[in-house]
């Protein structure tokens, strides 16, 4: 059969002086506020403290008064020393149990240890006395009877000693996520600490924390698979991560049937014992969880109608709280976490906290200003804030985003004097309208910077909390959200791109750190263009501006670099690697290219393409392999992760996800037995396409400044192979191939040879 021939001309030409503009950007980043200045040395220093040689004893000295969740982490801390070094390390209480090198902890509030060196004159407390969560590191010659030296760490309250040990940790390398993603724990045998006073000072934010959020069918089935309940066993897990990542609270998991201090007991024990403060979500008052309610024969949640009950309710919940250190909830919203009323019954609101502070001094015997409270301005409770309701001034107003990581509402000036303060209640997971996103990560630290930094302009300082979903696979968002809590007063913008590489570097080591940070920053910036459960075959254009060749050309690079680094990573790095780069990498390729796939199919089907039926087969051959990705997740680390990929997020028709992935519909169509020739010409924005030859299209404007290059696609509508050539009509018209056979479609970039096009050339009209 003869080939068909395609003759192609420019439909204008706007010449414009060549004019070469050369422009010199440099980028200065430095991330000194993210982490404290680092003060180990893996190579001896001058005037430094040796912390560990190879083979040598360390002892951990800690007063035998000192709090308990100081000895609890003393045990931790003993743990990452014996990782990092191979050395035997023990925690001792008396200092003649002393041998090879010393670390004394403490508290300045209960350690007697510390209140021995600064009655001696041997370390200062000034610059720790009356602060918040703040330690100091430093040597101390001759600290005690018998001891020639001591590395000491000292808190100025059980908190701080806490993070001081917790810092040394992490600059020797044991990252926060060790446990939680299998981050590998580099070894050193030898290691010193530069001389000088080493602190990271106060926090910015005085509470920063996590919720639990949404956590079925993700967490709830890897909870009970490896831990049975969300229990204490599972509970200091998360107590250790958020002590390790700079954070101090806590909302728990929610999600029916579970209830955090019900449920055991030792959940509220052990967090109070470490420092984490418990609170309880926004429409769960007075330390109760939601679910509590529905456990007895209480009757409606109304408080309207119901309220003696309620008031024993709450009362209960103060009442089992007793001393731990808490934030109690105040305030109500309807069953289930929705309005209370159709409207802002902005009365019966401030009638309900009233007896909420009530409850609170009747069990406390105390003033209700003495019991830190807060007060949360979600959804549909914004109302009654713009109406003009307000609380007393002791209980902490708590904003919050749109769900969106878009903030909605900030102080107005005249509130900033309260002595509550302000939080900020912000999001990384949602189940909610219009579409909800739970899978995988699709937040950049660039706008929660943007969006929590105006906060704290704003005078937001008092608590951040954010809802995390699952923690994995939010791995990275958490980090930075507790680590800009800390310093929110200086980190500035520039600090954001040196932020991926310093957290990579923690995480897998300094060789790939710079290339790692670039794919995980890149990552993030696809996926927050469109959530994956947001996606659809239309999504993307086919058509104007290449976009969705552009989409697969760009996750198909970061899988690219993802698979070659994770080649190269030592077997000691790959299921962390895998975890946090390769694998959300991977699945939301695969998840892009699937609609891209079914997109085609759809739009070629219209065009009577042949290639609509390989598309059809693309799409679910894509889909499966999504399966495949899911299980191989799983299957990391001998299945310590399964489960955490569980959640729905193919098939969306509404706010919540389908009961199952659902894969994306597609059409099979009949074409002719031999070949048919169809095209398609791009024209900047929009691609126009014929049948064969029925009627004209031209290309978009070119000029010599942008240099464009426009696509000629040919495409076959029938069975076989497609022959055809292409000629121009102007030799100074560039077609990167001229003639081929085609089975289903190729593309032919045109393009102008500027050098040999005609001065007195302005506009030259033709037709393809």
């Amino acid at each position: 059969m003869g080939a068909s021939v395609l003759s192609v001309e420019c439909k204008s030409i706007i010449m414009i002086g060549k004019k070469h503009i050369s422009l010199l950007v440099i980028f200065m980043t430095t991330l000194s506020c993210l982490f404290a200045q680092d003060f180990v040395s893996f190579t001896a220093v001058k005037k430094g403290f040796t912390l560990s040689k190879p083979g040598e004893q360390i002892s951990i000295l800690v007063s035998i008064g000192d709090h308990k969740g100081v000895h609890r982490v003393a045990e931790m801390f003993r743990k990452d020393l014996e990782e990092v070094t191979g050395n035997s390390v023990k925690v001792i209480q008396e200092v003649a149990d002393v041998s090879g090198q010393v670390i004394i902890v403490g508290s300045i509030d209960k350690s007697s240890l510390i209140q021995h060196l600064t009655n001696s004159k041997k370390f200062k407390t000034d610059d720790l006395e009356g602060k918040w969560e703040k330690f100091v590191i430093t040597s101390v010659p001759k600290p005690l009877a018998g001891l020639d030296n001591a590395l000491v760490i000292a808190g100025s309250d059980k908190r701080g000693t806490i993070f001081g040990m917790f810092e040394l940790s992490r600059q020797i390398g044991v990252s926060p996520w060790y446990w939680w993603a299998d981050a590998p724990i580099i070894k050193n045998s030898s290691i010193y600490i530069i001389s000088g006073r080493h602190t990271k000072g106060e926090p910015d934010v005085k509470y920063r924390g996590i919720f639990i959020n949404d956590e079925a069918p993700a967490l709830t089935g890897w909870v009970g698979e490896k831990f049975g309940e969300f229990g204490a066993d599972f509970y200091a897990k998360v107590f250790e991560l958020i002590l390790r990542s700079g954070g101090n609270y806590l909302w728990p998991a929610m999600w029916r049937p579970r209830a955090f201090s019900a449920d055991d007991p030792e959940n509220a024990r052990l967090a109070d014992e470490l420092g984490v403060v418990i609170s309880t979500s926004h429409h769960e008052p007075l330390m109760r969880a939601h679910d509590e309610w529905s456990r007895g024969d209480n009757g409606a949640w109304n408080f309207q109608t119901n309220k003696e009950k309620l008031s024993e309710f709450w009362k209960g919940g103060i009442e089992r709280m007793g001393d731990y250190e808490s934030v109690v909830t105040v305030g109500m919203r309807g069953d289930g976490d929705e309005a209370m009323s159709e409207d802002a019954a902005v009365p019966l609101l401030q009638e309900i906290i009233a007896k909420q502070r009530d409850n609170i001094e009747e069990v406390t015997d105390k003033s209700a200003e003495e019991t830190p409270q807060v007060w949360a301005i979600y959804k549909e409770v914004q109302d009654y804030y713009d109406q003009g309701m307000r609380v007393p001034e002791d209980i902490m107003v708590l904003f919050c985003d749109d769900n969106w990581g878009n903030v909605r509402i900030l102080p107005k000036k005249e509130d900033l004097g309260r002595s509550g303060g302000f939080g900020m209640y912000y999001h990384f997971d949602y189940v909610g309208g219009p579409v909800s996103y739970r899978w995988l990560n699709v937040t950049q630290i660039e706008r929660t910077w943007e969006q929590m930094n105006l906060a704290y302009d704003w005078g937001v300082k008092d608590l951040w909390i954010v809802n995390v979903g699952d923690i994995k696979p939010m791995e990275l968002p958490i980090s930075f959200f507790l680590d800009f809590a800390w310093d929110a007063s200086t980190m500035e913008a520039k600090d954001l791109p040196t932020y991926y590489t310093k957290w990579a570097k923690l995480q897998f080591g300094g060789e790939y750190a710079q290339e790692i940070g670039e794919i995980l920053s890149l990552y993030t910036k696809y996926n927050a263009r469109r959530t994956p459960e947001m996606l659809k075959p239309e999504t993307y254009s086919l058509f104007n501006y290449r976009e969705a060749d552009r989409v697969l050309a760009e996750y198909q690079d970061l899988l690219e670099r993802s698979e070659r680094i994770y080649e190269k990573l030592p077997a000691s790095h790959q299921s962390a690697f895998n975890q946090l780069v390769l694998s959300p990498v991977a699945l939301c390729a695969n998840l892009n290219e699937m609609y891209i796939a079914s997109g085609k199919n759809l739009a070629y089907s219209r065009q009577g393409r042949t290639s609509t039926n390989f598309y059809a087969d693309k799409t679910k051959e894509l889909f499966f392999k999504d399966e495949e990705l899911t299980k191989a997740y799983h299957q990391i680390n001998d299945g310590k992760w399964n489960h955490f990929m569980d959640q729905v997020h193919i098939g969306y028709e509404s706010w919540n996800n389908p009961p199952n992935d659902k894969m994306p519909a597609v059409s099979y169509i009949q074409v002719d037995e031999n070949p048919s020739l169809g095209y398609m010409v791009e024209h900047g924005a929009e691609s126009r396409w014929s049948k064969g030859g029925l009627f004209s299209n031209s290309f978009s404007s070119f000029d010599p400044v942008n240099d464009q290059s426009f696509y000629l696609e040919v495409f076959n509508r029938g069975g076989g192979d497609l022959s055809y050539e292409v000629s121009t009509k102007e030799n100074w018209i560039q077609l990167s191939k001229t003639e081929s056979e085609v089975k289903y479609e190729e593309r032919i970039e045109v393009s102008i040879n500027w050098d040999q096009v005609p001065a007195d050339v302005e506009k030259t009209k033709g037709e393809v």
